[in-house]
């Protein structure tokens, strides 16, 4: 393992105090560098070569605010390791303190199995855009239930509008969202209300706008290709260093910002064929610098490779991260619901392809996949189920379609109440993306705000032509248009009307089922029969924990189904059923109670789930365990264990 302190966070501009400011920049394609403060006086400092291509300098009279570049031989650039860019990606960067009053001392972080994630685009959640105006709707939060807020990326991007993944100074915070200041207050509110904070980070490219990182070294390599272009280098010649800026970048956010989670943006375009792969030597960083703070921090990859080695410990030859995003979930649940077929949705047809995954997290597992034209994926039956995160919506699946709708448009109400239940009683970690839990219908369509002309228009004909092939000549939204990005803002007013009240106290509902319930608090995979119906496509779930059980009923179908559970015992107690009027939806015909040895079919609405709990022999009536709530004070009646499979 790599020295902690390799990675000590050198780089940039740190003040020092009294008026004194220390550089370092790694440049090792510059024979000369100087240091240009351009404010509050405007002067050259020599920096002082280093060994491995380092150059520093400590500098008189330089105090948080002071505006400064590097200068390259005979060309003037922003600082690689940037804290702040008040101008923008082309200005000037600038130093800042790094002392704030924290009020977090007590604050630890929660548990993964613990993690209900709420993903937001901090631009588009609030009417302001910015990270003060979070503060004040995090009560909000906690009365959904959720216990993370999710950042997508705040790295400093071109212009005021972006998604993000466009950001081209790793360690400054956006302007337009409130800079670094702003940030600390944010997390610290949130963990104020016992919220975890989960932030985007991208390592495995940067923005085609103000990259000036080509000028100061070999951060980038020809030896791989990726979407956007040359791989960043992580393992050819000087890669160390590389490693080193990015690995520093991770520390920044957990020591300097109190981050618990880092979301690590496409890990699959991260191509490294060394021995000690970048992903390993980050886990082990951030890891070893949980210990020192004492403190849970979490790493949570993006991956389409359906690779179980990024969740495996290092001890087993993996790579120690520790849950990752289960598209396949998603994919099962979107076609099921919307009957797409297009992309890589043609590999997801079937609802026993949703029964694997509830069973063992990925669907392709070494399958021959149609889209991919090859075998794809490997088992993952023996990673924990904490280990995953699965959703029904996110920034990538909304986003990416052509007019950026979502599943409240694609599926409806019924649809959308269908997905809530499916997500959030799976055995894994759930995901809501920002608006779901109501029914939001804002579109996120894919906005930029570049400053060069010749990029916007190659980033239209792009859009163009990625969508041309499915939908002919309509044309997608313009993602440079202010219009696109202003229509993408929340509309938090919807939660006081119907269908989205409703539909927000299904929401909650579950989640407190999830909460409470013993047996849904408990993530083992080893405690889930799972029976998928294709022909009717309904999917039973049944969960235990100790004594306490229960099961779910899904139909993704159109029409009515008939099921009959498959166990021999027990009587069972209906704890939410989303076709009931509390949730305005079309009426049902399952009972309140059922006695599985009389054999009781079920007759299941359409596109609608219900839940029951497994009474024991001690209990009340069903209406006084129901009113009790989702885990009533007296606790479930106790039994000789699960109920047993007749299958």
């Amino acid at each position: 393992m790599q020295p902690l302190q390799d990675y000590a966070v050198t780089l940039g501009a740190t003040y020092l105090g009294d008026g004194k400011t220390g550089f370092e920049v790694w440049a090792p394609l510059a024979s000369r560098v100087d240091l240009h403060i351009l404010a509050p006086k405007d002067r050259v400092v020599s920096m002082e070569a280093a060994p491995c291509g380092y150059h520093q300098a400590v500098a008189d009279n330089v105090e948080p605010g002071s505006l400064y570049r590097y200068r390259l031989n005979d060309k003037e650039r922003p600082d690689p390791a940037s804290r702040f860019q008040p101008d923008g990606v082309h200005g000037p960067s600038q130093v800042i303190p790094f002392d704030f009053a924290w009020h977090d001392q007590s604050w630890s972080g929660i548990a993964l199995k613990d993690y209900l994630i709420y993903e937001l685009h901090v631009g588009t959640f609030t009417p302001e855009g910015t990270f003060d105006a979070i503060i004040p709707r995090l009560d909000y939060l906690t009365e959904l239930g959720v216990t993370a807020v999710e950042l997508m990326p705040v790295a400093q991007f071109p212009g005021a509008r972006n998604w993000g993944y466009d950001g081209v100074y790793p360690y400054a915070v956006q302007n337009s969202y409130g800079g670094a200041e702003a940030l600390k207050r944010l997390v610290d509110a949130c963990h104020g209300k016992h919220l975890a904070v989960v932030l985007d980070v991208v390592y495995n490219h940067l923005g085609p706008e103000g990259n000036y990182l080509w000028d100061f070294g070999p951060y980038f390599t020809e030896r791989y290709k990726t979407p956007w272009g040359p791989a960043v280098n992580f393992d050819a010649a000087e890669s160390d260093e590389v490693r080193k800026f990015f690995i520093q970048n991770a520390l920044y956010w957990v020591t300097e910002f109190h981050i618990d989670t880092l979301r690590l943006d496409a890990v699959h375009a991260i191509l490294d064929r060394s021995p000690r792969p970048f992903l390993l030597e980050l886990s082990e960083a951030v890891h070893e610098q949980a210990k020192r703070l004492n403190r849970r921090i979490h790493l949570m990859p993006e991956s389409v490779d359906n690779d179980p080695r990024l969740l495996r410990a290092r001890e087993l030859g993996g790579f120690g991260l520790d849950s990752q995003w289960n598209d396949d979930f998603h994919h099962c649940v979107h076609v099921l619901l919307t009957g797409e077929r297009t992309g890589y949705y043609a590999d997801y047809s079937q609802l026993n392809q949703l029964a694997k995954s509830f069973r063992d997290g990925f669907v392709y597992s070494g399958e021959y996949s149609r889209f991919r034209k090859r075998r794809h994926g490997s088992a993952s039956r023996d990673i924990p189920a904490e280990r995953f995160i699965v959703f029904s919506q996110n920034h990538d699946q909304v986003g990416n379609r052509m007019m950026g709708d979502r599943l409240f448009q694609l599926a409806g109400f019924e649809g959308a109440k269908l997905a809530a239940g499916a997500v959030l009683l799976a055995p894994f970690i759930p995901l809501l993306f920002m608006g779901e839990e109501y029914g939001e219908t804002a579109p996120f369509a894919y906005f930029i705000s570049h400053g060069d002309p010749e990029l916007v228009d190659a980033v239209r004909k792009g859009r163009r032509g990625e969508f041309r092939a499915l939908t002919g000549e309509k044309e997608p939204p313009d993602p440079e248009s202010e219009a696109t990005f202003q229509s993408a803002k929340l509309n938090h007013d919807l939660r006081a009307q119907e269908p989205h009240r409703a539909l927000f106290g299904l929401y909650q509902r579950l989640i407190r089922c999830r909460k409470e319930i013993p047996c849904l608090v408990d993530l083992n995979k080893d405690a889930v029969e799972v029976v998928g119906d294709d022909k009717k496509k309904l999917l039973f779930v049944r969960r235990w924990s100790g004594e306490d059980e229960a099961f779910m009923l899904f139909n993704f179908n159109s029409s009515a189904m008939t099921f009959e559970p498959p166990f021999a015992c027990g009587r069972w107690s209906k704890l939410l059923d989303s076709a009931e009027e509390e949730w305005r939806g079309r009426g049902s015909a399952i009972p309140e109670r059922l006695d599985a040895e009389k054999e009781t079919a079920l007759r299941i609405s359409p596109l609608a789930f219900v839940l029951f709990r497994r009474e024991l022999k001690n209990s009340g009536s069903a209406a006084r365990e129901r009113a009790a709530g989702p885990a009533g004070s007296a606790g479930p009646a106790r039994s000789a264990g699960p109920a047993r499979s007749n299958r």
